[in-house]
């Protein structure tokens, strides 16, 4: 296939685009794929920096701690693949390191005492925010000691369809609408935490490590090579890298992902060792997670409970507010605005908290759903820093999380917005220990169903990104929920 002209990374293009590469045969690929899926014994680990990641498997377990006794049971499941939650988007850098020396530490020694492979996915942010390089070069460094083998490679692969992220020529773009917008020149490049500038991935590798692995040494997997099932290429790059070598792949649908995935196989099982840093799409081509329908409210909603449902929203992008917006304008929404600029001064905080949580009781008692939202425009500060940011950020999300983990009225339902908010809920609000991700209420959006040690068991617990979804899919969310379609 005939390569096509190099691409301007800061160029907007038209979708259609997506539609203008050779198309392959699913059925012959998929035959493949399984071939070495079957022949492969490794158990994939997943590490997710917040819940978000599960928006693309169904009938999994994550797990929300990773002591050797819950890495151990992630070994014995009988399931390919096991998620734990490190919740590390909303941690500090010091944080993140000493959590994921922890975690790579307990898997290496879990590994050894029950004679088991494994392979570790970081899965972090679409639009390529996150604490990278942070999280996989720890996990590089414990395991390379430990084990006493030496990493080859480093996968990037941030594609994520459902979110509208596509790979192409290198250049890693957001959909908006019917246009293809360069992440870096949109608003999630402009994370207070997590900024950047380089939407050519070469580039933004070499930006993030501070020039450490230069753009020009970056191994490329091209479109090209994948639809044209070049096999033999990509496995040949694949065993071509050393000493943590970035491989970047581009992709624009899920069998992309497979067919890199085939190779990727090949070349593990000849020897070579890889860490990945990833979207949530390859997590599930890599584990052969299989297809299954939406979530229905039959499925959903198991208990005979006539309290109203609760959606909490914390994120802060655009799409976000516009989703609000369209689902506070459904009948009996009610919006609890909490104003979270108060976290400046202590006291009026601490009764504004206490003042929402009465609030969201009252409307949950009248079975009507709850709408609690903080303050739609980051909190700016003169002479503010990464680290306060983020820690102020830390002190609204666990105020966010208490109003939830001291409701004295059981939900119907709880749909959290915003991965770090999401987070707080599950782990800190409604202690999840373990959850089984049953699917996807809509695409990209998944739900925990709450075990037995948690506050509120059995419980449909949703997951929504901040960055997921049209303006109405909050709306068409909840409509499945209390069954207002």
């Amino acid at each position: 296939m005939e390569e096509r002209k190099k691409m301007d990374q800061n160029q907007i293009i038209d979708d259609k685009i997506l539609k203008e590469y050779l198309s392959v045969d699913n059925e012959y690929v998929e035959k493949l794929f399984r071939k070495e899926l079957e022949q492969d014994t490794r158990k994939i680990i997943v590490l997710d920096d917040d819940p978000t990641g599960v928006q693309t498997v169904h009938d999994i377990s994550v797990y929300t701690e990773w002591s050797e006794e819950y890495v151990k049971k992630g070994f014995e499941e009988d399931r390919k693949m096991f998620y734990i939650l490190t919740n590390s988007r909303g941690l500090t850098k010091d944080k993140t390191f000493q959590v994921h020396r922890e975690i790579a530490h307990n898997i290496v020694k879990t590994a050894k005492e029950m004679n088991r492979q494994y392979l570790i996915i970081s899965r972090s942010d679409s639009t390529l925010r996150g604490h990278y390089p942070l999280e996989t070069e720890t996990l590089r460094e414990v395991i390379e000691k430990e084990e006493q083998i030496k990493i080859d490679g480093e996968i990037l692969c941030p594609f994520f369809k459902e979110g509208g992220r596509y790979t192409i020529q290198d250049i890693h773009y957001v959909k908006y609408g019917e246009k293809l917008v360069p992440a870096a020149q949109t608003e999630f490049a402009k994370d207070a935490t997590f900024s950047y500038h380089s939407s050519n991935l070469k580039e933004y590798i070499e930006e993030k490590t501070a020039g450490k692995y230069k753009a020009q040494e970056v191994v490329s997997i091209t479109l090209e090579e994948l639809r044209g099932l070049e096999l033999e290429k990509i496995q040949e790059k694949l065993m071509g890298v050393r000493d943590f070598s970035k491989i970047v792949v581009n992709a624009v649908d899920n069998m992309d992902i497979k067919v890199f995935c085939i190779a990727l196989y090949r070349a593990m099982k000849k020897g070579k060792h890889y860490l990945f840093r990833t979207a949530a799409a390859f997590v599930k081509e890599a584990g052969g997670i299989t297809e299954r329908p939406l979530l229905t409210r039959e499925e959903l909603i198991k208990k005979d409970n006539p309290s109203g449902g609760l959606v909490v929203v914390g994120s802060h992008t655009e799409k976000t507010t516009k989703q609000l917006n369209s689902l506070l304008k459904m009948a009996d929404m009610v919006p609890v605005a909490f104003n979270s600029d108060l976290v400046m001064e202590e006291q009026a905080f601490g009764e504004e908290v206490i003042r929402t949580r009465k609030k969201m009781e009252e409307i949950l008692l009248s079975g009507k759903t709850a709408v609690v939202y903080t303050r739609r425009q980051l909190l700016t500060v003169e002479n503010d820093s990464r680290e306060k940011a983020l820690l102020r950020s830390v002190k609204i999300s666990e105020a966010v999380q208490s109003l939830v983990g001291e409701l004295s009225v059981e939900p119907a339902f709880i749909i959290a917005k915003g991965g770090i908010t999401s987070s707080d809920i599950g782990t800190k609000a409604l202690k999840v220990k373990c959850a089984e991700v049953l699917g996807q209420i809509c695409p990209g959006i998944p739900v925990w169903r709450i075990k037995e040690e948690s506050k509120f068991p059995g419980m449909p617990y949703i997951i929504f990104p901040g960055n997921v979804g049209d303006d109405n899919t909050l709306r068409e969310a909840v409509e499945i929920l209390t069954g207002n379609v």
